[in-house]
């Protein structure tokens, strides 16, 4: 989550600090084995170099290089300077994970806050969102913790709002590291171009290696598809 930290403090920066223009992002290059071997030892790293987010096969996540970043611009200041303006932040959040038995076992009722915290902040109808890009790293027990956190906040969100759950499924979710592998320091920066190409594309992209669904995920009376 670096790359996305420092979105979100240069988002801060815009809109309390008198920043007029934010270059944010985070880089990953793998220039020793170092880190590898450790994360290989304690489980984290699959043996096919396959990221299967979400999958019943998730066997840990496949490492990746990467480097990415996004010019930051008050959006009047972007429609005055005639800017191609690929996307617009309503609403930006920032949590620690909260207490967790492991770095692998994330606690879902810490990311459900966040998640629910983002979206009163944006002022968003949840009923209107189509996508979701997850962390989703592909380990058998943090994928459906992610999911439990997310269903927590979009009940949350619901309720909140006076709805009925939905009866239709309409956010799809997805994770880049099933495409490009977990870029680490830059994997946040590289789910947000993911979600800037969609919203180009007009098109959900396939995460990949999901076959069969992690049985310890159920979407049933969720939004999620």
């Amino acid at each position: 989550s670096s790359s996305l930290v420092a979105i979100q403090r240069a988002v801060m920066s815009i809109r309390h600090e008198g920043c007029e223009m934010a270059i944010a992002g985070g880089s990953n290059l793998m220039l020793s084995p170092m880190q590898h071997i450790m994360f290989s030892r304690v489980g984290m790293i699959c043996a096919d170099g396959r990221c299967k987010t979400f999958s019943a096969a998730a066997n840990g996540y496949a490492r990746a290089d990467g480097v990415g970043d996004v010019l930051l611009k008050p959006l009047a200041d972007a429609e005055r300077d005639t800017d191609r303006i690929l996307g617009i932040i309503l609403a930006s959040a920032e949590h620690h994970g909260g207490g967790a038995s492991s770095l692998t076992a994330p606690n879902p009722h810490a990311q459900s806050r966040l998640i629910a915290e983002a979206h009163r902040e944006a002022r968003v109808d949840p009923r209107s969102i189509g996508m979701i890009e997850c962390h989703g790293t592909g380990t058998k027990l943090g994928d459906p913790i992610e999911i439990e956190g997310l269903k927590m906040a979009f009940d949350l969100l619901y309720r909140e709002r006076g709805l009925a759950p939905p009866a239709v499924p309409h956010i799809g979710l997805g994770s880049i590291k099933s495409n490009i592998g977990h870029a680490e320091t830059a994997a946040g920066v590289a789910g947000l171009i993911k979600t800037l190409l969609a919203f180009e594309e007009g098109t959900r992209f396939r995460t990949l290696h999901c076959e069969e669904p992690n049985p310890l995920i159920d979407l049933g009376g969720s939004p999620f598809m």
